[in-house]
């Protein structure tokens, strides 16, 4: 009876995943993108992220050393992604008073209120950013011209691409080429759909990420917004351009595969895309507001549940 045989829950094999490994590879993929916004915002583009960095990882700190009473994990790279990601999604020139409020809705918010990392329903970057658009709506879409390099509050403003598209103008909008380099107007993340895309790129070479999500956004964007430019080109503008201007590669590719807050199957993922798709172009179209993407990640974040119900991955020796 001395060999027994002892049962213990799986995964009884370790892959070698974790969460720091995870995180910081996010982290790395983001680069590419971070060095282009200080090549074209410059002072600012460092300011407000190094004050969302601090301010992420200081709220954490706080809120499970003294609130949750349990030993702080701001060394696992969440924190830290938290604020890059909340960065991406602001203007350059936003006061760091308001970054700190805002890292405040996306951590205690968006994150703690929920019991911390692996129980968030939304994403706690988006968290903090919608609050801050519906807070401070002025501070939020005052959008610094390119090429400033040592200017910060007192930056040029200028027109986004969404903005130009909104209002019509389709012919003072910025050249695709420009588009997919990044010299154009919006938030850090917004800047360079190639800097994004070779981030893409790097998370499917390390498996951080798998296709099924961006590919589905991607392609239900261009087919939806391609449909009304054909209908009607002078109003509506090319699929091309919905592709690489606002938030979309951000969003699609940072934002909407958070582990926690997107569904667990492959088909679940295709789904949860293609609603995020719909909803974003739906939005840039007809609503109100000329960006749609964090609005329709927030809305399918809270559906993954739904989803996850009717779409369970298949379970080991399943048929």
């Amino acid at each position: 009876m001395e060999n027994k045989l002892y049962v213990s829950p799986s995964p009884h094999i370790h892959g070698g995943d974790s969460i720091s490994k995870n995180m910081y590879g996010v982290l790395i993929a983001l680069v590419p993108a971070f060095l282009v916004s200080l090549y074209f915002f410059g002072l600012g583009a460092l300011i407000v992220t190094a004050a969302a960095v601090f301010f992420c990882v200081l709220f954490e700190y706080l809120i499970q050393k003294f609130l949750m009473k349990k030993e702080p994990t701001i060394c696992d790279g969440s924190a830290i992604l938290t604020g890059v990601l909340l960065t991406f999604n602001v203007p350059s020139n936003l006061p760091i008073w308001i970054i700190a409020i805002g890292s405040l809705a996306a951590i205690g918010i968006g994150k703690m209120s929920f019991g911390g990392l692996g129980n968030n329903i939304f994403n706690p970057a988006l968290t903090g950013r919608i609050f801050l658009l519906i807070s401070f709506p002025a501070q939020m879409t005052t959008w610094p011209e390119v090429g400033q390099l040592t200017a910060y509050a007192d930056a040029t403003t200028g027109a986004t691409v969404l903005t130009l598209m909104k209002e019509g103008a389709l012919d003072k909008m910025p050249t695709l080429c420009d588009m997919f380099l990044g010299k154009m107007g919006g938030s850090l993340g917004e800047v360079s759909a190639l800097a994004l895309l070779l981030g893409m790129v790097y998370m499917f070479w390390k498996k951080i990420i798998t296709w099924h999500i961006p590919v589905s956004i991607f392609a239900t964007v261009f087919v939806f917004a391609g449909i009304m430019h054909l209908i009607n080109p002078t109003v509506y503008a090319s699929p091309f351009v919905h592709l690489l201007s606002g938030g979309m590669m951000l969003g699609a590719i940072f934002m909407a595969t958070d582990y926690v807050t997107s569904p667990m199957s492959k088909n679940g993922m295709i789904v949860y895309g293609i609603g995020i798709g719909i909803l974003t172009t739906v939005i840039r179209l007809f609503g109100s507001y000329p960006e749609g993407m964090s609005f329709a990640i927030f809305i399918m974040n809270g559906v993954t549940p739904l989803i996850n119900s009717y779409m369970k991955p298949k379970h080991f020796g399943g048929k």
